[in-house]
């Protein structure tokens, strides 16, 4: 009878003892309770908790990211753009983040919101446009020194996006046209320019040198005669300065 008895009692305690086997991934770390009071971290690998008397929480300590939704910001100038990004961050205190926090994801998505808002409309919109390193750099410092007292460590904050009014994308562009227009008026004054220095030292060159002009006319003769339905006159310069004589 006894014997009869023992079997259920060892089966119940084996049983007891592996529900109590929790198995930590290497990308995690826990935190274990005793009648609801901390009391130790769990490691990866096969960590024992009590039924009943313990409970765990575990926690992913791999780089995790944050999409932060578009924000309606105003910038320093009163322009007013939808701005997104992405924080990635880790957790390095796996206490704080169980203890200090009640959701430490939401926690870090509503501090990315409410710290792009105001970095934001802290600089000007071509600050903003030219700028966005330096701007998403200022936003992660932020948010780190914010999130430090929940033990996460911020990496980096990315500017994913910058919309600008219809109206403002607009009038952007009839700048950049402009600016394009403005730059090939400069380059086309200044092709002329130095064509008409050029035409200038060849004329000095050919009028310094006898016959030269001759020259260039026949070459200019020669040019043209190729097509048949041009029809020239052609004075030769001797006959010109034959005229002069004779005045």
């Amino acid at each position: 009878m006894a014997a009869e008895l023992l079997i259920p009692v060892i089966f119940i305690i084996v049983i007891f003892i592996l529900s109590g086997l929790k198995q930590i991934m290497e990308y995690e770390r826990g935190l274990k309770f005793t009648l609801g009071r901390y009391s130790g971290d769990m490691t990866p690998g096969l960590n024992i908790v009590i039924p009943i008397f313990q409970s765990y929480e575990r926690v992913d300590i791999r780089v995790k990211t944050v999409d932060v939704p578009k924000q309606d910001c105003i910038t320093k100038d009163n322009v007013s753009v939808n701005v997104d990004a992405v924080t990635y961050y880790y957790v390095y205190d796996v206490k704080k983040s169980i203890l200090d926090v009640e959701d430490f994801y939401y926690a870090i998505s509503q501090l990315s919101q409410t710290t792009m808002r105001d970095v934001v409309g802290e600089v000007t919109l071509d600050e903003l446009l030219a700028n966005r390193d330096a701007i998403s750099q200022k936003i992660k410092k932020i948010i780190d020194a914010g999130s430090d007292q929940w033990g996460i460590k911020v990496e980096r904050v990315e500017l994913k996006h910058v919309e600008l009014p219809s109206g403002m994308q607009r009038m952007m562009a009839r700048e950049a046209e402009a600016e394009r227009e403005k730059r090939g008026i400069i380059i086309k004054s200044e092709g002329e320019v130095t064509a008409a220095q050029n035409l200038a030292k060849a004329s000095a060159t050919l009028a310094k040198a006898p016959g030269a002009m001759q020259l260039r006319n026949l070459q200019t003769i020669n040019d043209i005669s190729g097509d048949a339905s041009t029809k020239f006159i052609f004075f030769p310069m001797e006959f010109g300065e034959a005229i002069k004589k004779f005045k």
